[in-house]
């Protein structure tokens, strides 16, 4: 098993057991974070761009990875990708750069799979 396929089998499994915990709170947030993301005036793709640039400058590699993937879904480009790691790289700075690497070594991965 590939390590994008390991983190979306994990992410599927805790995110089933966390809402069948049937917690209100933990439920509504799920569910506003979806409606974030859903096509509106701005596009899925733009979206979930604008979500991997704000992970790359927070610095959480899980919500890169995910970001990644959905971005790859939508048809993000290589070229595409790297004015995202750009932005992210100036708006966050040279701590940015160990999750840039981690970012890239993931994209190639999933285009190996595509």
């Amino acid at each position: 098993m590939s390590e994008v396929q390991g983190f979306e089998a994990f992410r599927k499994r805790i995110n089933d057991k966390i809402l069948k915990s049937d917690n209100r709170t933990l439920k509504r947030f799920f569910s506003l974070d979806a409606e974030a993301y859903r096509e509106g005036h701005l596009s899925v793709q733009t979206k979930e761009m604008l979500g991997l640039a704000a992970s790359m400058v927070l610095r959480c590699d899980d919500c890169i990875t995910y970001h990644l993937i959905r971005c790859h879904e939508e048809g993000t480009t290589w070229d595409e990708f790297f004015e995202v790691f750009a932005v992210a790289l100036v708006v966050g700075g040279s701590i940015v750069i160990p999750h840039l690497r981690r970012a890239v070594a993931t994209l190639e991965e999933l285009a190996s799979q595509a």
